[in-house]
């Protein structure tokens, strides 16, 4: 463990990995602060799931280190699941169970005393939004509904460190908009430090303090939203993103239509 720094949430130090003769992340070196969101974003490919295996300690890296809430990814894996949560892209909550069901048993999993478990689970329902349905099958539940319910399950246990994959991806505008401004009260309410993954411009701008954009494993560039847009000449993030993950014109093509492609599933429910 790295000595407790108050201001600290994340330091990477060239952190690398390797697959054989293909490097994902090539000597990684990021600081994220305590109660920021921090937006990791690049191409497919660009190395942001590796880097969020290597921190999140389910995968080791191949050279370099990296603290999360002062504990070392190499030494202390036990000591940061403690203390982070982490949503992944994929719906993950159970179906056959209810909402309350569903927390219930997280808190358990997580360690929560039996006599805080309830007041805990109900406390989660109501921050987010859920306390009218936290007694019925998740089957039940809109895709925006199963997300918040999976953000309640990862913060039941306080973490100082949330890390989230692509959290509104598939989500209609109405429950996209419900998640930020859920993820904005976190942050508020419990100082918590978020890193997330996206590759919704709008999004990265609405919600991060700071953006990290990789490129081939490489740090191609890293600051608030409106310090990329200065570097880059415009006032979108779209041109922002084209222009430092290395994007040509048939990257940049390809990224608009998926962007086309995700509205358009939005709008057809």
């Amino acid at each position: 463990m790295t000595p407790e720094c108050d201001d600290v949430a994340i330091s990477i130090e060239n952190l690398t990995r390797e697959f054989g003769r293909v490097v994902a992340v090539r000597s990684l070196n990021l600081v994220v602060p305590y109660g920021v969101i921090f937006g990791l974003l690049g191409s497919n490919g660009a190395g942001k799931s590796t880097t969020i295996k290597m921190l999140t300690t389910m995968l080791p890296p191949t050279s370099g280190n990296a603290f999360v809430a002062g504990y070392s990814i190499l030494t202390d894996a036990v000591q940061i699941r403690r203390r982070m949560g982490y949503v992944s892209q994929m719906l993950s909550a159970d179906g056959a169970l209810t909402g309350a069901e569903n927390l219930m048993l997280f808190a358990k999993i997580y360690g929560i005393p039996r006599s805080e478990r309830r007041s805990r689970v109900v406390s989660a329902l109501q921050f987010m939004g859920l306390s009218d349905v936290g007694t019925h099958l998740v089957s039940s539940y809109s895709g925006g509904m199963i997300r918040r319910l999976e953000i309640a399950q990862s913060m039941l246990h306080r973490p100082r460190v949330l890390f989230l994959d692509e959290p509104t991806v598939g989500l209609d505008p109405v429950a996209r908009h419900q998640v930020w401004q859920k993820l904005k009260e976190m942050r508020a309410s419990f100082g918590t430090t978020i890193l997330m993954t996206t590759h919704d411009m709008e999004e990265a701008d609405e919600l991060c303090d700071r953006i990290a954009i990789l490129q081939s494993g490489n740090l191609a560039v890293a600051g608030s939203p409106q310090e990329l847009k200065e570097l880059a000449g415009t006032d979108s993030m779209d041109a922002v993103f084209i222009h430092f993950s290395g994007g040509t014109s048939e990257t940049a093509a390809n990224y608009q239509d998926v962007r086309q492609f995700r509205r358009a599933a939005r709008r057809m429910g």
